[in-house]
């Protein structure tokens, strides 16, 4: 994949800050279908920092793949801070790694409604000791720049979490 120069130095910084402290991060993505995964091996030595990345695009994968509850899904919806928190914590503990990452959220150009516009994004990220969530809301930019977007944020999500 051909990454714009600003996801590409954010994939670098990730690479180098998480080289320096030594650990080991994971993926649990959902409407970026690995892109986060991919933008950190898009750097060379990233198999040092980067144990893997789970796409769990469908309920079942969450489920199956990285032990989301599914009353989870069922109460609050896929979309929500509950699930994105539970795919953070899911994949770091299926994993055993350092730190995970999770997205969810609506792409569009369809799939959004009132409550969960197209651009609304959920992101979660686990060390063990701290858990973080974020919303975002992108608004109807278009499936690639939304996705591209989540991207971008996830990565600074990790860049920020080495500065705690």
């Amino acid at each position: 994949m051909m990454l714009d120069n600003e996801t590409l130095a954010l994939a670098r910084k990730v690479n180098e800050r998480l080289f320096i402290a030594r650990k080991i991060m994971v993926t649990a993505e959902s409407c970026t279908g690995g892109l986060i995964a991919s933008a950190v091996t898009s750097v060379p030595g990233s198999s040092s920092i980067l144990f893997g990345g789970y796409v769990t695009y469908d309920n079942r994968a969450k489920i199956e793949m990285i032990g989301v509850p599914d009353d989870l899904i069922d109460q609050y919806g896929a979309v929500s801070e509950q699930v994105a928190i539970a795919m953070a914590e899911g994949a770091r503990s299926t994993s055993r790694t350092d730190l995970a990452i999770a997205v969810t959220g609506v792409a569009g150009p369809g799939g959004g409604s009132a409550d969960k516009p197209v651009g609304l994004v959920h992101f979660a990220l686990t060390t063990g000791e701290t858990t973080m969530h974020r919303e975002h809301r992108f608004g109807a930019l278009g499936r690639d720049e939304i996705r591209q977007e989540t991207v971008r944020f996830a990565l600074k999500m990790i860049i920020d979490a080495g500065n705690d």
